[in-house]
């Protein structure tokens, strides 16, 4: 069975339902991007939204990605690094009874928060307090970190911390993994181009990439970005929105749309498209099977709040992707 292991921040994700796009203005967090903000920052956030609606849940983008697989049956694997507070001990245990194998390193520092501020029109802002999750250094990543796993999938955010990156990138080739990364956020791209188009270069074989995120690392369109992405590495994913995604390997090349869905929150969307796609991928169907289970996935996940989905829920995703495995 092919094993799926996780690199990234383990942070609480504290989903705010915000009354109207004010706030963002009031807080300076551009509406739709990623922020990372300090202990202070982040508890005057917290404090300003206190009146509003919230729920917690662990995040952070391929622990979101992870537990989604783990939900699909796949055996899985997260490293990341946490405080033994109540958040620490809360994101562990959520990790451990989805199925997911937490490698969690600890730190004194308290474990990482993201305020995920959801606006009305279902887009979501993060101001994001990394705290513990960014203390994960090199030296907590070695080839046996991988061993047998078959594939990393890493998240954009780490970017940030390049020698903690390569490190783990090239630790999983050692091992012999395949290596997906998802870029994450269009601000993190712009700010880190020249590194990720190195990275992706030498050891990425697929890339998620939405259509900001695509235009911030291309300079393109979804079509053209598509075609230069795929040109760095195997397996090319641009995801635009409602229209569903475009996927390149080669000469293959599949547009996929998006199944019909009632957004409230779209946290998570990408996270879970990501899950699917790799779901078939290990399963060995073709790109258009692979998107349409990514679709499936991201679908559902916009249609609650936060990236967590209840069991009824999962039970009718399995269905579907169930159909898609017959087709």
């Amino acid at each position: 069975m092919t094993k799926i292991i996780a690199l990234g921040n383990a942070l609480v994700d504290v989903m705010t339902m915000l009354p109207n796009d004010s706030v963002l203005e009031e807080l300076n967090l551009p509406k739709g991007s990623m922020q990372l903000v300090d202990a202070e920052t982040s508890k005057k956030i917290q404090n300003f939204t206190d009146n509003f609606s919230k729920s917690i849940a662990s995040g952070g983008s391929s622990a979101n990605t992870i537990r989604s697989l783990a939900n699909l049956g796949v055996s899985t694997g997260f490293v990341g690094k946490i405080c033994d507070d109540e958040m620490g001990k809360f994101f562990a245990e959520d990790m451990k009874r989805t199925g997911v194998f937490p490698h969690l390193k600890k730190s004194k520092t308290p474990t990482g928060v993201a305020q995920a501020l959801v606006s009305p029109d279902s887009e979501r802002t993060f101001a994001t307090f990394l705290g513990a999750a960014s203390e994960l250094i090199p030296d907590d990543i070695s080839d046996l970190t991988f061993k047998g796993f078959d594939i990393l999938h890493i998240e954009g955010y780490l970017i940030f911390n390049n020698e903690l990156i390569e490190k783990a990138l090239i630790s999983a080739k050692n091992a012999g993994l395949k290596v997906s990364l998802d870029l994450a956020s269009y601000n993190i791209v712009e700010a880190n181009l020249d590194f990720l188009k190195y990275l992706i270069d030498k050891y990425v074989d697929i890339v998620f990439a939405n259509e900001e995120e695509a235009k911030a690392f291309t300079g393109k369109e979804p079509e053209q970005a598509l075609d230069m992405i795929s040109s760095m590495c195997e397996i090319a994913i641009v995801k635009i929105g409602a229209e569903g995604s475009l996927v390149k390997r080669a000469n293959e090349r599949e547009a996929v749309g998006a199944i019909k869905a009632k957004p409230i929150d779209t946290t998570g969307a990408g996270d879970n498209y990501a899950a699917g796609f790799l779901y078939g991928l290990i399963n060995n169907w073709d790109l258009r099977r692979c998107a349409q289970a990514g679709s499936i996935l991201a679908g559902n996940v916009i249609e609650v709040i936060g990236a967590t989905m209840d069991e009824k829920r999962w039970n009718k995703i399995k269905e579907e992707i169930s159909q898609l495995k017959n087709n």
